[in-house]
C-alpha cells in the first residue's frame, strides 16, 4: 500500500515559528510564493503590513519576494462610519488647495499693505491717505500689490554687469584715468576662466530684501541729500536715483578690482614659498622680541 506524503510543515517567515510550536494562530498564504516563504501567521502579516503602510491603511502592499499585491478585505462599515470616511477623504483632497489659497491670500494682502505703506512713505502720510481715499477701491486692490512686484523686477535688472563688461572691454583706453582712480586702466595679464567675477549669482533672499527696503532707503537719501526740494515725492525719486547710481558705481569698481586681483595672481616656486615663509617667521620673531 502506497504511503501518502504529508504536506510540508508550515513556517512563518516573520517570526520563524512552526505549526507544531503554535497550533492556535491562524495561517495564511497571501501570494504566489512556495516553500518556506509560502505561509505566514495572520497576526504577523498584519503587524508587517502596519509597518509598511505607516498609517496609510488604504495603501496597497506587495510581497517582497514574488511581488504579488496582497488582497486586503475590510469589514463592512455602517452608514455613519461610511459618511465620516467620505468626509475625511474629501477634506484630505481639498486641504492642499485650501492651504495654497490661504498662502496666496496672505501674500496678496501683505503686498496690498506694503503698497499702501510705500505710497504714504513716498508722497507723505497725509497726502498718501488722501490719494488712497479718493482713488477707486478696485484700482487700489489691483494697483497696490503691483508695487512690491515692480520693485523686485526692477531689482533683478543687473545694469552694473553691462557697465562692468564695457569697462573690461575698453580698459586699455582708460590708462589716462589711472592716476585719478587706482586700477581703472590696469593691464590684465590673463583673462580668468571663472566668469563669476563679472556678475553676481542671483540671490532670491538678497534680491527680495533689497527691493522691499529700497523705498525706505530712497526716502532717507532724499531727505539727507535733497532737503531743499519741497515735494516729498520728488525728494524720494531723486534720493532713489542717487542711491542706485552711487551703489552701482561702487559695485562696478569693487567687481573690477576683484577681477584684477584674480587676473594678476601668481603661483610661487617652492623655494620662493619657503623663503617667504621664513621671512614671515623672522618678522614675527622680531615683533615678539620688540614686545
Amino acid at each position: 500500500m502506497a504511503s501518502v506524503e504529508e504536506p510540508p510543515e508550515k513556517h512563518c517567515w516573520v517570526c520563524f515559528a512552526t505549526e507544531r510550536e503554535d497550533r492556535v494562530l491562524e495561517w495564511v498564504s497571501p501570494c504566489r510564493c512556495k516553500g518556506c516563504t509560502k505561509w505566514i501567521h495572520q497576526a504577523c502579516l498584519q503587524r508587517w503590513l502596519d509597518e509598511k503602510q505607516k498609517g496609510n491603511g488604504a495603501g496597497g502592499v506587495s510581497c517582497p519576494q514574488c511581488g504579488t499585491q496582497y488582497r486586503i478585505v475590510f469589514p463592512k462599515l455602517g452608514p455613519l462610519v461610511y459618511f465620516l470616511q467620505q468626509v475625511d477623504r474629501l477634506l484630505s483632497r481639498i486641504s492642499p488647495f485650501a492651504a495654497a489659497g490661504v498662502v496666496v491670500g496672505t501674500v496678496y494682502w501683505s503686498a496690498v499693505t506694503y503698497g499702501a505703506v510705500t505710497v504714504m512713505q513716498v508722497v507723505g502720510h497725509k497726502k498718501g491717505l488722501d490719494v488712497m481715499e479718493r482713488a477707486d477701491p478696485l484700482f487700489l486692490l489691483m494697483g497696490l500689490p503691483t508695487i512690491p512686484v515692480m520693485l523686485v523686477l526692477g531689482k533683478m535688472i543687473r545694469w552694473e554687469d553691462y557697465v562692468l563688461r564695457l569697462w573690461q572691454k575698453h580698459s586699455a583706453k582708460l590708462q589716462l584715468f589711472s592716476n585719478i582712480v587706482p586700477g581703472i586702466g590696469r593691464p590684465v595679464p590673463r583673462v580668468p576662466i571663472d566668469s563669476g567675477f563679472g556678475s553676481d549669482h542671483l540671490s532670491v533672499s538678497r534680491t527680495l530684501c533689497g527691493a522691499l527696503v529700497f523705498p525706505s532707503i530712497a526716502s532717507l537719501a532724499g531727505r539727507l541729500m535733497f532737503r531743499r526740494v519741497p515735494s516729498s515725492l520728488q525728494r524720494t525719486i531723486l534720493g532713489g536715483i542717487a542711491f542706485i547710481v552711487i551703489k552701482g558705481i561702487l559695485k562696478v569698481y569693487f567687481k573690477q578690482q576683484q577681477y584684477l586681483i584674480q587676473a594678476n595672481r601668481r603661483i610661487l616656486n617652492y623655494p620662493e614659498r619657503e623663503e617667504v615663509a621664513e621671512g614671515r617667521g623672522e618678522e614675527d620673531n622680531e615683533d615678539s622680541g620688540n614686545e
